[in-house]
């Protein structure tokens, strides 16, 4: 080896151990997991276990700030520009596979401008209805739904949200047509549902049980491809049994950190994550709700890419066909 060699591997060996040397006390102060979305909705609940959940193997602070806005995409660009130091992180929704068909000017490239943390969990979806809907069951739901195409108003919490996905994905699935009826927000797109101003909706159990329970709606399927072991959904058929093979759609969490973001942060980051999420009573606060946590190579940043980058091919497909955009 040559004098300029020696000196070129010596100077990469010495960048390397400054730079691992520089987070070797990472974290020394607390750490912010943006939440694009307003206080109180179920990615607020999910991110404010997680951060509890987080304190102890970070040995640290772990604070929950909202920045809502724009379907997600506010507090995303946020997280994106931030400094890439692991101070700042997000915990965002299916919407981030979503973004890319769906908004025309999108201020941040999902695969391009972010770390990826790992999968958190999985939420599925319930198909209700307004309470004096004569159908009992999704067979007769299915029929009266052919007999009524085009004339079904289909409520969603706002363009882009999980419930606009879900039924998009669902009308595709019945090759139907309805009108959707976008709200802003989960709450009255809900509360129009219960008093009979529109007929269905396609809501996270998270959100649906209490209704049901209260019999404030009907419901007629759950979206992921097995039954849930919620007691007011136990007996709940899946889509895919009740008719539509390989239906199954979850919304879901993720972590991420800022494009550039060193490696020594990002696993330490990742370690923490994967610790957390086998605390017992995150796991049980998570099942209350009806979500399942993640245990499999997603919640690795290698798997968690390449899930999401199957799911913005999987979405764009459906988002294209639809024609839906927001801006």
């Amino acid at each position: 080896m040559n004098m300029l060699s020696k000196r070129a591997t010596w100077l990469v060996s010495a960048l390397a151990f400054t730079s691992g040397a520089a987070w070797a006390e990472f974290p020394d102060r607390p750490i912010t997991l943006v939440v694009p979305f307003a206080a109180g909705g179920p990615s607020d609940k999910i991110a404010r276990d997680l951060a509890e959940a987080l304190r102890k193997p970070l040995a640290q602070t772990v604070l929950v700030d909202n920045t809502a806005g724009a379907g997600g995409t506010i507090g995303s660009a946020r997280v994106a520009r931030a400094n890439p130091d692991g101070y700042t992180l997000l915990v965002h929704h299916i919407g981030m596979a979503t973004a890319p068909s769906l908004y025309k000017k999108l201020p941040f490239k999902t695969p391009d401008d972010f770390e990826f943390l790992g999968l958190v969990n999985e939420a599925p979806s319930t198909l209700i209805g307004r309470p004096t809907l004569a159908a009992s069951s999704f067979a007769e739901l299915r029929t009266w739904i052919s007999e009524n195409d085009g004339k079904i108003n289909l409520a969603n919490a706002g363009v882009g949200s999980a419930s606009h996905l879900c039924a998009l994905m669902l009308q595709s699935a019945m090759k139907s047509t309805m009108t959707a009826v976008p709200y802003k927000g989960t709450a009255p797109a809900m509360n129009d549902l219960m008093g009979g101003q529109v007929d269905l909706m396609c809501e996270q159990a998270t959100n649906a049980v209490p209704q049901i329970e209260g019999k404030k709606v009907k419901v007629y399927a759950v979206t992921s491809a097995r039954r849930l072991a919620l007691p007011a959904l136990a007996q709940v058929p899946t889509l895919s049994e009740s008719g539509l093979n390989g239906f199954d759609v979850q919304v879901w969490h993720g972590v991420y950190a800022p494009r550039g973001t060193p490696p020594a942060v990002l696993a330490r980051l990742n370690a923490a994550l994967q610790t957390a999420l086998r605390e017992p009573d995150l796991i049980k606060r998570q099942e209350a709700l009806g979500l399942r946590i993640v245990t499999d190579e997603r919640l690795t940043p290698a798997g968690h890419r390449q899930f999401v980058e199957q799911e913005i091919e999987r979405w764009s497909k459906v988002i294209q066909k639809s024609g839906v955009t927001a801006e």
